[in-house]
């Protein structure tokens, strides 16, 4: 895979910082000048290899927390996640038609902030008659005010076989920029897998996480050597992940690591994954993204700490 030269780090590393971010093969945020020593503003990115963009290793979800209907209130907490999450140096946001109002949520957030021009937007086609997909995708551009996606992604391989040609034709136009598929909660992985094998896909997006990890089997490693990204959903099991954590003290090896939060525990092994190229939580608050995007920061697990970090929480 591509990767341009890294500019200086004004600061040493760590052995564990340099082993987990060698294993992770991420582009390291710079220290301006007059900053040593100082934690780096920007987060921790991974390079997509059809492309050689740099994306953020945690994106935001849209999935529940996002559709909250007419609700002011819970629509302007929303905003105020958007906000944050750009300040926090995010890029991809995630949607799909199946998430209720999650697709004119985020198209008010992103009035309501000005449009950043960092936004990286994932959008999925999810209808059953490949004829109706042009026309659910131009309902999701318009929710959301962008002129094109970035990515658009065949939701759970639903008429896959109709829609992936009409994305490619897109993408050649320069209608979108990247063609993907979904699968959640580890369903379909055969078929993922044959999709990844036979079509020139930029992204593929799976459930994995510290309890989840059938996608180390066959699908990450497959990712790897097919160049495709790789987008992780369900990094917390919708919740039930951390839930079950929060009864317990975080263990002293997360120090090694910057983890303050069994979020960012969750986060950062996901994330160090070398296949992953992005994780995208959900969340309606504030402080829960601003604890989700310091897993984007910092030194990350290396092979062995990911492995003792796997066996620990199984046996919580």
């Amino acid at each position: 895979m591509h990767r341009e030269p890294l500019p200086p780090r004004a600061c040493a590393f760590t052995r564990r910082e340099v082993l987990g971010q060698a294993v992770a093969g991420l582009t390291l945020p710079w220290f301006g000048s007059g900053q040593a020593g100082a934690q780096a503003t920007a987060p921790l990115t991974r390079r997509i290899p059809s492309s050689g963009e740099a994306l953020p290793v945690v994106g935001l979800g849209s999935w529940i927390t996002f559709n909250v209907g007419g609700d002011e209130a819970a629509r302007a907490a929303c905003v105020e996640v958007v906000r944050a999450f750009f300040a926090e140096g995010g890029r991809m946001i995630d949607s799909s038609p199946m998430y209720g109002s999650s697709q004119p949520t985020i198209g008010f957030a992103l009035a309501q902030i000005g449009r950043p021009a960092a936004l990286f937007s994932a959008e999925k086609v999810w209808v059953g008659d490949g004829a109706r997909g042009p026309a659910q995708m131009e309902a999701s551009r318009a929710y959301w005010g962008v002129s094109r996606f970035d990515l658009m992604q065949v939701h759970n391989l639903l008429a896959w076989q109709e829609h992936l040609p009409r994305l490619f034709d897109m993408k050649a136009a320069g209608r979108l920029r990247y063609v993907g598929i979904t699968t959640s909660e580890g369903r379909r992985h055969a078929e993922i897998e044959h999709v990844m094998r036979s079509q020139p896909i930029d992204f593929v997006q799976l459930s994995y996480n510290l309890l989840d990890r059938e996608a180390e089997q066959r699908l990450l490693p497959l990712a790897q050597q097919r160049g495709i990204a790789v987008i992780v959903n369900r990094p917390f099991r919708e919740g039930a992940l951390l839930r079950q954590l929060a009864r317990h003290r975080l263990p002293g090896w997360a120090a090694e690591i910057d983890c303050e939060h069994w979020a960012q525990v969750a986060l950062k092994f996901v994330v160090s994954h070398p296949a992953v190229t992005c994780a995208i939580p959900a969340t309606s608050q504030v402080a829960h993204l601003r604890q989700n995007m310091a897993a984007a920061r910092g030194p990350l697990p290396d092979a062995a700490l990911r492995s003792r970090m796997a066996r620990d929480v199984a046996a919580l």
